[in-house]
């Protein structure tokens, strides 16, 4: 990283030379290449590039959802480049909350169930404790009221907080967020990034896919893709760039 402010914080991720490469038929693709990138706990971070550039990729491979070709993960405490599925799911569902683009909800559960059908996986809470953790979490997003509302009953903007509250109602280490406002108009955009902003100040730490430079410059730090390597890291703040 750039800058050394954040040596003496935690170092929540942690990716060393990832690489990732997909086969199909005799062609072979080279999607990451060389990754080395560290994530600290508390930052907000945003990971640009042109399409078809690795953004994607990195961000499956952060969300335990993909694995890579060869290098090491390591998310919080664990090794995450060397567990089987059922360990990658229960890090998942526990350490990570994702806010995708399309939102991904159930369209025949309510507001409260959507937010709730996660937290069920989780052997350590009980139901009170999820019913809590949902209040807690909808009340964030200043959309409480609508906890009994079905998706199609809410706007696109309001969607997008309930794709929020869920990404957060378990407290998982880290928030990462896949174009988040790819599918919102101007107005909706600005409220779910300022959500973003005010989830940061409270102390999440937030990895943000996005193609949007204005939604980019709101992070702390760029990371920007090209060709599956990293070719700049740097700090908002900075007036250039650090190339790596």
């Amino acid at each position: 990283m750039p800058d050394g402010t954040n040596n003496k914080k935690t170092a929540l991720v942690e990716l060393k030379d990832i690489k990732k490469v997909f086969h199909t038929d005799e062609v072979e693709t080279h999607a990451l290449n060389n990754i080395n990138l560290t994530i600290y706990q508390g930052e907000y971070i945003a990971i640009t590039g042109p399409s078809g550039c690795g953004k994607s990729t990195l961000m499956s491979l952060l969300g335990l959802l993909d694995t890579p070709t060869s290098g090491v993960y390591q998310l919080t405490s664990h090794n995450a480049s060397d567990i089987d599925q059922d360990e990658r799911a229960r890090i998942r569902n526990k350490e990570i909350g994702f806010v995708f683009q399309s939102f991904n909800l159930i369209s025949d559960l309510t507001v409260a169930e959507n937010i709730e059908l996660p937290l069920t996986y989780r052997p350590d809470l009980n139901k009170s404790q999820r019913k809590e953790m949902v209040r807690s979490s909808l009340e964030k997003v200043d959309l409480a009221e609508r906890a009994n509302h079905y998706p199609s009953q809410l706007s696109g903007g309001q969607q997008q907080r309930v794709a929020v509250a869920r990404a957060i109602a378990g407290k998982p280490a880290i928030i990462l967020a896949d174009e988040p406002t790819g599918n919102l108009d101007s107005k909706n955009a600005q409220s779910v990034m300022a959500l973003l902003d005010e989830l940061h100040q409270d102390g999440a730490t937030i990895c943000m896919v996005t193609h949007d430079p204005a939604s980019a410059a709101r992070s702390q730090r760029i990371v920007d893709l090209f060709d599956g390597k990293i070719v700049s890291d740097h700090l908002v703040a900075d007036t250039q760039a650090v190339a790596v």
